[in-house]
């Protein structure tokens, strides 16, 4: 864990050019109970008032105010800035509201915050290495296997004229040794591509996998053309004394993690 803006994103990759990116714990905050104390998600049974407080606290330390979505383990990606297209997905429409209902965005406009919320998903940023242009996307299982990383590597190289070197940071997301799955879950990924089985380990109970959703989500994005990636190697569900996670408490908050340009 690197110190980067201040103790509340102290989670953080590399140091990019011109990039500046990093992960929320659970500790900052004013929310009590399941939620303390820095959850940052406004749908998640937490007083609205105390996530409130806590974007604030946050959005002190930052550029401006994150720009936050609405997820839904889609594939929409949102392009954020004063002249920007909304929607750069084909595959759905973008609501003109405060928080859109995407699971990506991407920017080339400096200082602009992007945000993306996660509570055992994966936290993904990619930005070229000239840090031109940054996204952010949220990636569970269902994101990932539907292409949310390719629609979002697709969104930022139609915005970039020439050829671009990309670079990603996969976030703390949960390990292969706490994320159980099914076999509809597997096949929905070595369907695809049968190199992913890789990803799989059986389970203890019959029927059962141990899916690296990291490993997943690096291998999905090398495959689309992202010469480096790093994964933070911090499990949000083994880390309940850092991180929130859905899958061990459902009644939890949610991490951020923020990307901008400089």
């Amino acid at each position: 864990m690197e110190q980067r803006e201040s103790n509340l994103i102290p989670v953080s990759g590399s140091a990019w050019h011109g990039v500046r990116y990093g992960c929320t714990t659970r500790y900052g905050g004013v929310s009590t109970g399941p939620w303390g104390s820095m959850n940052l998600g406004l749908r998640s049974g937490d007083d609205e008032q105390a996530v409130r407080e806590n974007r604030r606290l946050l959005a002190a330390i930052l550029p401006g105010e994150p720009f936050w979505l609405r997820q839904v383990h889609g594939t929409c990606v949102v392009e954020v800035g004063s002249d920007a297209p909304q929607d750069l997905s084909a595959q759905a429409e973008f609501a003109a509201r405060a928080e859109p209902e995407a699971d990506a965005a991407i920017t080339l406009e400096r200082g602009r915050v992007l945000a993306i919320l996660t509570a055992d998903c994966a936290p993904v940023v990619i930005a070229d290495t000239q840090g031109r242009a940054v996204a952010a996307a949220h990636a569970g299982w269902r994101g990932l296997a539907t292409g949310v990383l390719e629609a979002t590597l697709q969104a930022l190289r139609a915005r970039l004229s020439g050829d671009a070197t990309w670079r990603a940071w996969v976030g703390p997301c949960i390990g292969q040794a706490s994320f159980e799955v099914g076999e509809e879950v597997r096949e929905a990924f070595v369907a695809q591509d049968a190199v992913t089985a890789q990803y799989f380990a059986a389970g203890v109970r019959p029927g059962k996998w141990q899916a690296d959703l990291a490993g997943l989500a690096r291998h999905r994005l090398l495959a689309a053309g992202v010469q480096h990636v790093e994964i933070a190697g911090l499990c949000t569900y083994e880390r309940d004394d850092v991180f929130f996670s859905y899958r061990r408490v459902q009644r939890s908050g949610r991490m951020a993690t923020l990307a901008w340009l400089e």
